[in-house]
């Protein structure tokens, strides 16, 4: 289905979701007692959400292109543990790496690592499932590796800025925010305005299709990939960041998350459809609802549950959107 065929039912889905997004606020600020829309809570709600917003920006075009990335958790936890590596201890290197040097490298690991996935799902014909999957299992184990399972710390006080707190505004905004923006801001560009973006659309809609008309089908499967990848590396530097340290707990689960962002911000599961700002959307949502969970003290076994039953939620919605639209 032509792009701008779905517009404006994904303008409706954003709108649908800045709703439910105010209900979200206003029932988790009534069970609180006022604590959730507090500024200081509302400030970390935003430098929380920010890397699995990142990330959702380019599960978007992977969707939307027919595939899954599953490894975009464990892509953030490996590429987060080689980034501080290369800081605290410079891994294979004589001396730790100045930090720009060591968050240049790991957004080039990043990206490799997305296109090597991307190579497996356009070139060997592997289901984006299986790939990904293993890419979920690989580089969580290697996150182990690089660090034999420590915590790899103090990082530079100048890239711990990046990861917001007092120091690590501009003009009040935190700095993660900023990033999310200019990130947004990319892919939205990038989906939207760019024959990239009107390719993945088109091959979402019917990969045969596409291929006939003379569109490079496994080209444009790799880059989505690898622009996936890139902006895992994105998060991890937010998330080594406002820790102010690499640890192995990094990003777990983390790509749940992510996919259930895109889905509640409209991007089908059937390909084809989405938008950015749908998926920002779906991740401050969901990081609200996980935000508002631990303020209420309800018990991480419990707040798995819960995202769990949300993930079944948005895809059952997708799947009845689906059905309508036919």
């Amino acid at each position: 289905m032509p792009q701008a065929a779905v517009a404006g039912p994904a303008r409706t889905r954003v709108r649908a979701m800045l709703v439910a997004l105010a209900v979200l606020w206003l029932a988790l600020a009534w069970v609180s007692g006022g604590v959730f829309l507090s500024p200081h809570n509302l400030l970390n709600l935003a430098v929380q959400a920010s890397p699995v917003a990142v990330m959702a920006c380019g599960m978007v075009l992977v969707i939307a292109a027919r595939e899954i990335d599953l490894s975009v958790g464990s892509v953030l936890g490996f590429t987060g543990m080689v980034i501080a590596g290369l800081q605290v201890e410079g891994g294979l290197l004589a001396a730790p790496l100045p930090w720009p040097a060591a968050l240049l490298s790991g957004l080039a690991l990043a990206t490799a690592i997305g296109a090597w996935h991307g190579a497996w799902v356009a070139y060997a014909r592997l289901p984006s499932f299986v790939a990904t999957l293993a890419g979920l299992l690989i580089f969580r184990g290697a996150a182990w590796l690089v660090s034999d399972g420590r915590t790899l710390a103090p990082l530079d006080e100048s890239y711990s800025r990046i990861g917001g707190g007092l120091s690590g505004t501009i003009a009040g905004v935190p700095l993660p925010v900023l990033v999310l923006g200019a990130v947004a801001l990319g892919v939205h560009v990038l989906a939207t305005r760019t024959r990239f973006g009107r390719h993945v659309f088109a091959i979402g809609g019917s990969p045969l299709a596409a291929e006939l008309a003379g569109i490079d089908v496994r080209g444009v499967t790799l880059r989505a990939f690898a622009l996936s990848g890139a902006l895992a590396g994105v998060a991890a530097v937010l998330t080594t960041a406002r820790l102010g340290a690499g640890t192995n707990s990094m990003g777990t689960q983390a790509e749940l998350a992510v996919i259930a962002a895109a889905v509640l911000g409209g991007t089908s599961l059937a390909g084809g459809t989405g938008t950015v700002g749908g998926a920002v959307l779906g991740a401050l949502w969901m990081q609200s609802l996980e935000n508002g969970m631990v303020l209420l003290d309800v018990t991480s076994a419990l707040r798995q549950v819960v995202i769990g039953l949300v993930l079944l939620v948005a895809v059952a919605a997708d799947a009845r959107a689906r059905r309508s639209a036919r």
